[in-house]
């Protein structure tokens, strides 16, 4: 199989078509767009909970496990309290590697105010790099224990609903801009390279970019400005989030390239390596559903936070690409531009 995330067909297929068990408290299981498993266990409000895996060497690896996780657990409109992280090392790991990683870790968490409430560390021979899986735990304050309390966001009373009950003719925002994540791991394990061509601040300003991770803020500021719903952009970048976004949803897209946000140093790593800004992981860019993006987006720049309307949901089945007379059709999502490098 490919690397990366399972293609659609297969998770359809091999994954989801193999899940039938149910329980009652279960209100929402994970699904396509859906960045969350929302939980009832009684009437003291719902749970979220989330996972994120890094299976690659490179520094701050576990950062952006941490970030991935907890930004999962804000798209679903929840607040972020405690993550569980289990890491699996090489058999040539030595215990300062560990060491150094953990510190790492309580490092993220201390920024992100959630506390790393268990730790799993396994060595291996059977595996060549560190793979770091985080799974996230929020809370949904306030919520009705039922199905039909998901979506009353933390604190605020305010209504959120899940990425499946996105309507057509709502707006697409997205914060900050596309490729952070990955711009900023690029601009770290090649930087040698790429310092053949580029300046030291440039390249110091991408790597810098993993300071723009957290979706933590942007989320807390749409769920009390009524988002209609949420959903974090990762591993296949943006085009992939719009993708997952829209198939959630069952809605088709009309999205205009030219109102991507997108960094310059981004533009230009891409192009160093000849890969896909638009399909390079996208931590930090959260996509959001409203029904006036342009008000979203007001109350986002006010709260110092960059976030543009790039296009609207229609009631088709087309998901579209507009670059000014151009136009071509967003595709499945295909395995991140990151690993064509990394690999």
């Amino acid at each position: 199989m490919r690397t990366g995330k399972l293609t659609e067909n297969v998770w359809k297929r091999s994954v989801m078509g193999q899940m039938r068990t149910k329980r009652e408290e279960v209100l929402s299981g994970t699904g396509i767009g859906e960045d969350c498993a929302i939980f009832s266990f009684g009437s003291d409000g719902l749970s979220a909970v989330s996972v994120y895996s890094v299976a690659w060497e490179g520094e701050k690896a576990v950062k952006h496990a941490v970030y991935g996780a907890v930004n999962a657990v804000a798209a679903s409109g929840a607040e972020p309290v405690a993550i569980v992280f289990s890491a699996v090392f090489p058999s040539v790991s030595e215990e300062s590697s560990v060491k150094e990683r953990m510190a790492e870790l309580e490092d993220a968490c201390r920024v992100l105010h959630v506390q790393a409430a268990k730790e799993q560390i396994r060595v291996t021979g059977a595996v060549n790099c560190p793979v770091f899986t985080v799974t996230g735990y929020g809370r949904l304050a306030g919520c009705a224990g039922t199905e039909e309390g998901i979506g009353t966001g933390i604190k605020t009373g305010s209504k959120t609903v899940p990425v499946h009950k996105i309507l057509p003719g709502q707006d697409i925002v997205a914060s900050k801009w596309a490729g952070l994540e990955g711009t900023s791991v690029l601009a770290r394990a090649r930087e040698r390279e790429l310092s053949a061509k580029y300046p030291f601040r440039f390249i110091e300003e991408a790597k810098g970019f993993d300071r723009f991770l957290s979706v933590v803020p942007e989320a807390a500021t749409a769920v009390k400005s009524g988002v209609c719903a949420m959903h974090s952009a990762s591993e296949g970048g943006i085009f992939g989030a719009l993708w997952e976004l829209a198939e959630g949803a069952g809605v088709g897209l009309e999205i205009d390239l030219k109102k991507i946000p997108i960094k310059q140093e981004t533009i230009e790593i891409c192009e160093f390596f000849e890969i896909n800004p638009y399909c390079l992981t996208a931590g930090g860019c959260l996509l959001m559903a409203a029904d006036n993006g342009y008000d979203l987006a007001g109350k986002l720049a006010k709260e110092h936070i960059p976030a543009a309307v790039i296009g609207k949901t229609t009631d088709g089945n087309d998901r579209i690409i507009r670059n000014e007379e151009e136009q071509r059709f967003l595709e499945l999502p295909k395995p991140d531009e990151l690993y064509k490098i990394l690999s």
